[in-house]
């Protein structure tokens, strides 16, 4: 079902408000060369760029542990 243009204006306001935008210029080819790469890894292209730039600044590492401590919290008060 396609999306009425209330929900289309909805979706653009709220994108606005909760992320920035980056334009990244590569040159011609190499974006299909990308999206095949992101497929193949189960991922869109947006998903693979944030993954790629928080790996590359340490963000996984960080994330991982906060999940990891999340983990350990939500054990301790089910016992």
């Amino acid at each position: 079902m396609p999306l009425s243009e209330a929900r289309k204006r909805a979706n653009a306001k709220y994108n606005q408000k909760a992320y920035d935008r980056i334009e990244v210029k590569v040159k011609k080819g190499r974006k299909e060369e990308i999206r095949e790469f992101a497929e193949s890894q189960g991922e869109s292209i947006n998903a693979f760029i944030n993954r790629a730039i928080a790996e590359a600044m340490g963000e996984a590492e960080r994330k991982q542990a906060v999940k990891q401590r999340r983990r350990s919290d939500i054990s301790v008060e089910l016992l």
